[in-house]
């Protein structure tokens, strides 16, 4: 028999919907100073509702980038407390004109919900918000555990103001887990825990050359190009088999255990059909001698995002431009200190410039790798939770994104995380036509009701 709460949700999902369709059509896209004052204003909109559905203390945190919010409910004496995060920020929705619909208008086709948004993290830090009014109305205004909520509006651009809450105020976030809703499920109708994530090391490598623009025809064979200079030191950082070539990058890897590898085999995975559906390339790349899943959540990677500069416009100009930039980022498995692989990785580019180009390299942000033990309490909690809603054993897998926070509160708070998502590997995250399966918006919601209430026992 489903809980008085989870009958509440059951009853009230048309409203939770319609409360999230209005989130989704805040911008808040953290990355672009126009939208500074969306992204505050999802931030206040989302203490409204905390005060809403009952939760105390809710504060809207300022800080020196976007603003952190704050809530809790602490009455639930001796039970454990759970610290719920997510980020309300999203990216940017370029490009425009591949969405179906406009990314910030949520529509419903085909049983999904699409925005920017939807899943990464709006709808799903939004099923904590709802399982917790739920709980609320279910419960005479209680809830079966203490909880605490930080949500933050940077996650997209790095976390810096929430990791720095963590460090510098961390006795306001005391709690005994945390759960975080930023992943998914391995395959549809699979209840699944994450319990891993690659870490990160995200830079941007300036190539500078001649003063100012120059005019390729009078100066062209003379004049150094920035661009030509980035292409010949990218293509020195990998060989042609996928291997980074950072002298020392791989010196400190740690495989996964021959337990985690055969679960790993064990699950649903059709590589043909990753290749078609979700890649959408002729062929797979990456290192030889590793599976997919392997390539993708236990081996460091190095990718090449973007080269703003120089003339990008609608016909010609022929310039060689005085700079120009590639903006680079490595994922990084357990044990590998980022610290010591961004300073390895600079030394490297920088014994790369060619003659007459000078070499900047800047690191934007960082973050530790992390995998979580299946053996405590609340890991434990969640697989009896899961099967509850699911009818299915919960599959524990890992993640080839990195959410720094994870470790962050690990570090810092000395408690595990709880990675319990619900979006879909074709949800399209940071691409056009994101969107959340609306099946899984509310299974999400009842999953974290039977989670806390069977913590509450």
């Amino acid at each position: 028999m489903p809980s008085a709460a989870i009958d509440y949700a059951r009853q009230n999902s048309s409203r939770f919907l319609d409360e999230l369709k209005t989130l989704l059509r805040i911008p808040s896209i953290s990355t672009l100073p126009e939208h500074n004052a969306d992204v505050f204003g999802a931030a206040t909109w989302l203490a409204e509702e905390l005060k809403r559905i009952g939760m105390e203390n809710v504060e809207v945190i300022k800080t020196a980038g976007h603003p952190l919010v704050y809530a809790d409910w602490l009455h639930a004496a001796g039970k454990p407390t759970c610290l719920c995060y997510g980020h309300y920020d999203v990216q940017p929705p370029d490009p425009l004109g591949e969405w179906k619909s406009p990314p910030f208008e949520p529509v419903e086709r085909d049983g999904n919900l699409y925005a920017r948004g939807a899943v990464d993290d709006k709808g799903q830090m939004y099923m904590h918000l709802k399982a917790l009014e739920s709980l609320f109305q279910a419960n005479g205004g209680k809830l079966p555990i203490n909880v605490r909520v930080i949500l933050e509006g940077e996650e997209e651009v790095g976390g810096e103001q929430i990791a720095k809450f963590v460090r510098e105020k961390g006795d306001r976030l005391k709690a005994n887990f945390a759960l975080v809703s930023d992943t998914e499920l391995f395959a549809p109708e699979l209840p699944t825990l994450c319990v891993g994530l690659r870490g990160l090391v995200y830079t941007e490598i300036e190539a500078r050359g001649a003063m100012t623009d120059l005019h390729s025809g009078i100066y062209g064979g003379a004049a150094p190009n920035p661009f030509i200079a980035l292409a010949e030191i990218i293509a020195q950082l990998k060989d042609s088999s996928g291997r980074i070539l950072i002298p020392g990058f791989y010196d400190a890897v740690k495989a996964p255990s021959e337990a985690e590898l055969k679960a790993w085999r064990s699950l649903p995975f059709d590589e043909e059909h990753y290749r078609q559906t979700e890649v959408g390339s002729s062929r797979l790349t990456g290192e030889p001698g590793f599976s997919v899943l392997e390539r993708t959540w236990a081996r460091p990677t190095l990718d090449v995002h973007g080269m703003p500069g120089g003339f990008t416009g609608a016909g010609a100009k022929t310039v060689i431009p005085a700079k120009a930039v590639a903006k680079v980022s490595m994922r990084l498995v357990p044990d590998m200190d980022p610290t010591k692989i961004f300073e390895q990785y600079k030394h490297y580019v920088e014994s790369l410039a060619p003659a007459g180009v000078s070499v900047e390299v800047r690191l934007i942000h960082s973050g530790e790798a992390i995998v979580i033990g299946t053996d405590n309490p609340y890991i434990q909690a969640a697989t009896r939770a899961l099967k509850q809603v699911w009818g299915k054993d919960t599959v524990f897998i890992r993640s080839g994104g990195s959410i720094p926070i994870v470790g962050d509160f690990e570090r810092h708070l000395k408690v595990p995380s709880v990675m319990m998502g619900f979006g879909l590997p074709d949800d399209n995250l940071h691409a056009p036509n994101e969107k959340f399966h609306l099946a899984n918006f509310y299974r999400g919601i009842d999953s974290i009701i039977t989670f806390f209430e069977e913590l509450g026992k």
